[in-house]
């Protein structure tokens, strides 16, 4: 499985894939409706566009959408290019990454080593994925993810098609995005949580523009004419369908101004129907797991992901995990005990210490070394019956 969390793992999913990429032969159409329903568009990825599936079970939504960012710019780039040369590809990505990087960032890298090119581009793109968000907030946050990536897509479709590229674009399309959804909000008469959330998750997506409501704007006052490419114009009008679902149900108003902005961006009405029941299916059949449709105390939220970070981390490292627990004798002995009976504190420390240690060996465990790392500990136990032999469990007994 690849892991997208250390490095090498662009040059696993290259070899593991050389001929399970999709040859688009220059349809941008078929390209952007496999993205769309990829859910990369929406901000949640729950599939690569890719001949056959790939397992995602075991990774973080973090490492998918980075898999998917790299797929995506691989395929946008065979798509212009009409070649798959992988060298070349790792090349002009990290030339666009150079020259769209803020100039305090590109005042950071030359004080780092450089590394390969392949080393660089996993940088990249592990700074992409992110928001802007500090890393507190990140953690007490139902964002974490840039929900804007598909930028970075069509700002590399531009560069490769002009083979030059600066940051206009990116806040032109930026400024763009954010006038159509802020007037997509204004005309929404009731506001739920999940707006509250969207709202968070573009403002933190945003990285050369920011998020502001502007008063008294007019869909006719938005210069859209610029953005003449299919795709630019399809991931605008699905931004204004993501902007506008909440309630399952569009009104009035909200038909007539999608119908507007598909007539300002030149969408037809086929284009206009398949936006519209494409998001509607894709979020309600994922609607459950879709972070900013999920609101909850943050203490909560942190807790459940942090819960989940540990159990993907336990379900990778379970083997190893399994043998260190059981040549420590002394810890073996007394977890067998804790199941009939209450450890004292000393005992109890013993264990916590032992863990500790073990963690030590086990380098993807680290977490728990970390300062703080003693709160995790009790979810870390929480799974360590599911490691041991089923002697320990006196309940899978016949």
């Amino acid at each position: 499985m690849i892991n997208p969390s250390i490095n090498g793992w662009i040059e696993k999913f290259f070899s593991e894939n050389n001929s399970n990429f999709i040859a688009y032969s220059g349809n941008y159409n078929s390209f952007y409706k496999d993205t769309r329903n990829s859910g990369f568009i929406y901000g949640y990825v729950v599939s690569l566009n890719l001949k056959s599936s790939l397992d995602l079970k075991g990774l973080s939504h973090n490492e998918i959408t980075k898999i998917a960012l790299l797929n995506a710019m691989f395929s946008i780039y065979r798509v212009v290019k009409q070649t798959h040369d992988k060298e070349d590809f790792i090349h002009e990505i990290n030339l666009f990454y150079k020259k769209i990087q803020h100039e305090n960032y590109n005042f950071l890298n030359k004080l780092l080593p450089s590394g390969s090119p392949v080393f660089i581009l996993e940088n990249n793109l592990n700074d992409r994925i992110q928001t802007n968000n500090n890393i507190i907030s990140k953690n007490f946050s139902h964002i974490i993810t840039n929900a804007l990536l598909f930028i970075d897509v069509l700002a590399f479709h531009e560069y490769l098609l002009s083979e030059d590229l600066n940051t206009k674009y990116l806040k032109d399309f930026e400024l763009s995005c954010i006038k159509i959804v802020t007037l997509a909000f204004s005309i929404k008469k009731t506001k739920s949580n999940y707006d509250e959330l969207l709202v968070k998750l573009f403002e933190n997506s945003l990285r050369y523009t920011k998020f502001k409501s502007v008063e008294n704007l007019e869909l006719e006052e938005i210069p859209l004419e610029k953005h003449s490419f299919e795709i630019e114009k399809l991931y605008l009008f699905d931004l204004a369908q993501m902007a506008l679902w909440s309630d399952e149900v569009l009104e009035l108003n909200e038909n007539v101004f999608l119908n507007k902005l598909a007539k300002k961006l030149t969408i037809s009405e086929s284009n206009l129907l398949e936006s519209t029941s494409t998001i509607n299916i894709f979020i309600k059949e994922y609607k459950n797991e879709i972070p900013f449709f999920n609101y909850s105390n943050p203490v909560k939220h942190f807790y459940d992901q942090t819960n989940t970070t540990v159990t993907k981390l336990i379900t990778r490292n379970k083997k190893r995990l399994t043998k260190e627990i059981v040549e420590s004798k002394e810890l073996m002995v007394l977890l067998a005990q804790s199941t009939t009976r209450e450890l004292n504190s000393e005992e109890k420390k013993k264990i916590k210490k032992q863990l500790l240690d073990i963690c030590k060996s086990v380098p993807s465990l680290t977490i728990f070394l970390l300062p703080g790392g003693g709160i995790l500990l009790p979810i870390l136990i929480k799974y360590i019956p599911q490691l041991l032999p089923s002697a320990f469990n006196e309940n899978l007994e016949d």
